[in-house]
Parts: C-alpha cells; structure tokens; sequence
C-alpha cells in the first residue's frame, strides 16, 4: 500500500480558502478555489514538482463558489476529469447557488450580505458522479470519497488510507481561517444537525488530522470535543425550535 501525501494549496489567503494536492502513485486535485483561481493551482502544484498534466482528478468537495468556482478551466488545463456529488449536480451546471444560505452566528449572518457569496462561474458537467462511497485507487492515491451531506446536500470528504479527512467545509476555524487550531462553524450550513451527523461520523473512522477548506489542518481529538459540545448547543435549539434548516432531498 504508497503512502498518500496532502499538500495544502492555499488559493486566498495562506488558509482562508484552501486547495490541496493529493500525492499517490498519481496526483488528485481536491476543490478548485474561487472563480479566476485555475493557473493559481496550477503553477503551485508545479511547483511542488508534480507535472499538471499527470493530475487524474479534481474532486469537487460541494457546491460552494469558494470551492468549484475554477473547476472548468483547473480541468481544461489539467486535462482532468471532475468528481462532484449528484445531490449538488444543479449548482455545478448552473455554476451558481441560487438558494439563499442559511447563516451560523454574525459573521455568518455579515458574510452572507457579501457579493462573493453571489458571485458566478463557468458551470460543469462532473465527468465522475457521485452517489455513494467511491474508492480513488484506480485514479493514483489510496483514498476514499465518503459522502458527508449537511453542509450542502452533496458535500463529500477525502479520507486517505493513511488516515487524513480532506474535509471540505464539514468544519472550519473560526472566520474563515484566522482561528487557528480551534475547531469552528463555516459561515454558513444547509442542515447543522446532518453536517454534525457526518462530521461525528468521519470522526468515528479514527482520522489523524483534518485538512479542511477553511483554515489549518484541525487535531481530531480536539474536534471531537468540540462536536459534543456542539451536539448540546443543537439540541437546546430544537428544543425552542430556533433551528433553521434547508429541506435536502435524498438522494
């Protein structure tokens, strides 16, 4: 079994919003940044030594501008194909959110007046859909795309077989990478109960470290902590029924 390496590649800031480069017998692209960001990608993952030309996928973690607003043309230049889930197949042909966000806390409800959130972008078709657990060996890296939907309906993490939780917005720092080390909520979630559901989930597979879209890689043990206490905080909302959720469809 090749060990499988997870380079970050920072697209704004040095973790604001990340990218990252998964290194096997062949190289996986994991999200694709914001809109404008594809030779951004590009030129780092060729500075990390790796031919572009080599990269076998681009894994599209959910349907968030920030995280496939430049998967069409990363594609065009890679030459590879995209993985996206089929719950948010709408948003990737679209290459928009229509939906309104559903905002956690002031910096949510502040960002989601941001015209960043609205902004646009070359649509795609995903070449691979997916609907359940895939396995990426057949595309160079020994690693899983594991479905986490709460965040979005289609939002998937990358669990390599040496344990890293490429975690897409399942959980962040706090705004928007600048907490570092301390576990958080994305500005934004479709459904916190489900994504909560799903992080807990991934944290039962015993993953060494999180590499997630927004900030440092995050220690699970610590993250686990913090979903407990985020479990409670939920619940005492159900309980005054001030838990706002998106219907998400099953898929």
């Amino acid at each position: 079994m090749s060990c499988t390496k997870v380079v970050p590649i920072p697209v704004l800031g040095k973790h604001a919003v990340n990218a990252y480069l998964l290194l096997g017998r062949q190289p996986v692209i994991v999200d694709a940044g914001t809109p404008g960001s594809a030779q951004l990608i590009y030129d780092q993952v060729a500075a990390h030594g790796v031919d572009p030309k080599d990269v076998r996928l681009i894994v599209v973690t959910h349907g968030h501008i920030d995280h496939f607003g430049s998967a069409a043309e990363l594609s065009r230049l890679t030459g590879a194909p995209i993985a996206g889930h089929i719950a948010d197949l709408d948003i990737y042909r679209a290459g928009r959110v229509s939906d309104p966000y559903l905002s956690i806390g002031w910096f949510g409800h502040l960002f989601a007046r941001s015209s960043r959130v609205r902004e646009t972008t070359e649509g795609f078709e995903p070449n691979v859909l997916i609907r359940g657990e895939t396995h990426l060996s057949d595309f160079g890296v020994e690693a899983r795309i594991m479905p986490t939907p709460g965040h979005t309906a289609g939002s998937v993490s990358v669990l390599t077989d040496d344990g890293d939780l490429v975690a897409g917005d399942l959980v962040a720092t706090p705004f928007l990478g600048f907490g570092k080390g301390r576990p958080a909520n994305p500005p934004f979630h479709d459904d916190r109960l489900g994504n909560l559901a799903s992080l807990r989930r991934m944290l039962a597979l015993g993953p060494t470290k999180l590499h997630v879209g927004h900030g440092a890689p995050l220690d699970p043990e610590r993250v686990a902590r913090w979903a407990t206490s985020e479990q409670g905080r939920l619940d005492r909302l159900v309980v005054k029924g001030r838990l706002r959720t998106k219907e998400i469809p099953a898929v």
